[in-house]
């Protein structure tokens, strides 16, 4: 079977380090202590223990040990064969079965692993009773003791790094988690701002278009028989050019509508009645009702760019003669209505927005009326004309995006 190994941790890998050094310090000191002592085949000693340091070093530095649990398994079958001739010399090498229980437990299988532990210790335990020409109860505890320490190192280790692999995949799958719900909430912060500006850019310049349009086919259509009122429809063609840039510039600097600025929002109501009464065939007429009360930013742009939206609906579809603009201040809420005595429609009939022909006029407004947690209503009956009735509260916990 061939697994990939684990990246080494730094921990790790000075945990492999202390027992490679454990391994070749078990080994020197038997070869050393051979010598110390003059013990008999001293030199086949010092031979068995640099065959074994030898064929131990081979095993970190091949690439295959470290892939396939076989070529591991082949591997500690050599070194334990290089083993078990140094035990058979000296039985100083008995301390080299402590390191080869954490290597058998950490290369070989989960199974296979104790078995090999019990193997070795019990290999440890004859030959150094063969040594003593003796079995006792040291010889039989000290290496059963050091193999039962291993097994519950090893064991408290993997369980430690089994817990520290399902924490890393938590924390990989909170990441990845976060990282999609960064993307959501961008994808909606996009959608939410293209639906925006969709809006402000209906309520101002394409109506500002669509009025210089229809200035234009006025001045067109007046042009042989009246050239004074064909200039006066330019003229007013041009102003409307003039305001729908300064919109525009203002509208790319996300401020507020320069309509608003430096005064009320009666004022901006009454002064769009004049300017749209003044460009059209139409008598829009301004009322205030209540008493005023300074509104929100957020409320004052939403009114006048419904109005605005509301007065352009009524110059290009309704065919009105009049219109009505009534601004109540309601102490909790403020009301905002537009009375045309035009044509009229029947609102569950209403075509589908379409670029080409228009008709996001209604949806704008009622989508501006919800963000603030207002309500919009329209009332109208073909040749009946048309009243539209906006509901903003004053005091609500959130606007709505």
């Amino acid at each position: 079977m061939t697994t990939a190994a684990p990246a080494l941790t730094p921990t790790t890998r000075a945990l492999a380090w202390c027992l490679h050094l454990l391994v070749i310090g078990l080994l020197a000191l038997a070869a050393g202590r051979a010598v110390a002592d003059g013990r008999p085949h001293a030199g086949w000693i010092v031979a068995a223990s640099a065959v074994c340091a030898l064929v131990y070093a081979v095993g970190p530095a091949l690439p295959r040990v470290r892939r396939s649990r076989q070529a591991a398994a082949l591997w500690l079958a050599a070194v334990g064969a290089c083993w078990l001739v140094l035990l058979a010399l000296s039985p100083d090498a008995v301390w080299v079965a402590f390191p080869l229980y954490f290597l058998q437990l950490h290369l070989l299988p989960r199974r296979a692993g104790p078995v090999a532990v019990a193997a070795t210790a019990a290999a440890a335990v004859a030959g150094f009773a063969a040594h003593q020409h003796s079995l006792t109860p040291a010889v039989v505890i000290g290496p059963a003791l050091g193999a039962a320490v291993a097994v519950a190192v090893v064991r408290g280790y993997q369980a430690l790094y089994r817990e520290s692999e399902q924490r890393r995949r938590l924390i990989e799958e909170l990441t990845a988690t976060r990282a999609d719900l960064a993307a959501a909430q961008h994808t909606a912060g996009v959608l939410a701002e293209r639906d925006r500006l969709a809006r402000e850019i209906h309520d101002t310049l394409a109506q500002g278009l669509s009025s210089i349009q229809l200035l234009l086919r006025a001045a067109e259509r007046a042009l042989p028989q009246a050239p004074r009122s064909a200039a006066g429809y330019v003229d007013q063609a041009r102003q409307a050019a003039v305001d729908n840039l300064a919109e525009a510039r203002r509208f790319v600097a996300a401020l507020v509508p320069p309509t608003l600025e430096g005064t009320t929002l009666a004022d901006a109501l009454d002064r769009l009645c004049a300017t749209t009464s003044a460009r059209h065939r139409l008598t829009a007429r301004f009322h205030l009702a209540g008493d005023p009360a300074p509104l929100a930013t957020a409320h004052e742009v939403a009114l006048l760019r419904i109005a605005q939206s509301a007065l352009a609906n009524t110059v290009h579809h309704a065919g009105a003669a009049t219109a009505d603009v009534t601004l109540t201040h309601l102490g909790d809420h403020v009301a905002l209505d537009v009375v045309d005595d035009g044509r009229g429609f029947d609102p569950a009939r209403l075509p589908a927005p379409d670029p080409g022909s228009g008709g996001f006029g209604l949806a704008a407004m009622r989508a501006r009326a919800d963000a603030l947690g207002g309500t919009l209503t329209i009332e109208s009956a073909p040749g009946h004309g048309t009243a539209l009735a906006v509901r903003l509260p004053l005091t609500q916990p959130e606007a709505r995006p």
